[in-house]
């Protein structure tokens, strides 16, 4: 089963200095029918004005998942942690028992990213926070992991999920194969450009939920960016 949700009809708010799009219910948006996509809860399509951020706020028991597509992020928490995430990176927040942070953009520049929650495989943990740098140019043509919960992924910052995110860079007219296991769920979105799904074509920024696909075939049919989320 591979459903497309195009970006035109996704839930979302515009703030001022927040233009955000829900793939899930989140905040003042709430659809019975998308709730999570098996332990996938949250993914929002986030623009923050330069000069702006999220002030400080708490969070609990989730595995925070940030993905810059452009711009910047900078980063500072209760646990004393201080970074910046550059485009193309990727930033790990275990929330655990608890956490206070703050994301802002000090960037001359809107930054563009996306927040992806999962829900953990054990609540309570001590809270942490990673950031990692990850080369666009190493996952030319191919599916690179860059955040799991899986031991076979090294090299990949750590979550506390079964799941892991992998991210690909396709030229037009590259391919890239993604094997999913019996029983996962997908999500995946191009941050850019157009791609075709075992047929399906999608624009950048729609999203597609696959369940029951043993393989995914993915084609760029435009230079291509695209994330994607294997969940239990």
């Amino acid at each position: 089963m591979i459903e497309r949700r195009p970006y035109s009809e996704l839930g979302g708010a515009q703030h001022g200095w927040l233009d955000t799009r829900h793939h899930f219910s989140f905040a003042e948006y709430y659809d019975p029918t998308r709730m999570h996509w098996g332990t996938l809860r949250v993914w929002n399509d986030d623009v923050i004005a330069a000069h702006s951020g999220f002030p400080t706020h708490p969070h609990r028991d989730m595995e925070i998942i940030t993905y810059v597509r452009k711009g910047a992020i900078s980063h500072e928490d209760s646990l004393g942690n201080q970074g910046r995430t550059v485009a193309g990176d990727v930033q790990v927040m275990s929330a655990g028992s608890g956490i206070t942070h703050s994301e802002s953009n000090l960037e001359n520049e809107p930054t563009e990213l996306f927040q992806i929650w999962i829900m953990p495989d054990q609540k309570g943990l001590p809270p942490s926070w990673g950031t990692q740098p990850f080369p666009k140019a190493e996952r030319t043509g191919t599916f690179v992991t860059l955040a799991s919960g899986q031991q076979i992924d090294s090299g990949a910052l750590p979550i506390r999920a079964d799941a892991r995110l992998v991210a690909a860079t396709l030229r037009a007219g590259q391919s890239a194969d993604y094997r999913m296991a019996v029983g996962r769920k997908a999500y995946l979105v191009a941050a850019t450009g157009r791609i075709e799904v075992n047929g399906l074509v999608a624009l950048a920024r729609d999203g597609i939920a696959v369940r029951d696909e043993e393989l995914l075939q993915v084609k760029a049919l435009e230079d291509s960016e695209i994330i994607l989320v294997d969940v239990a």
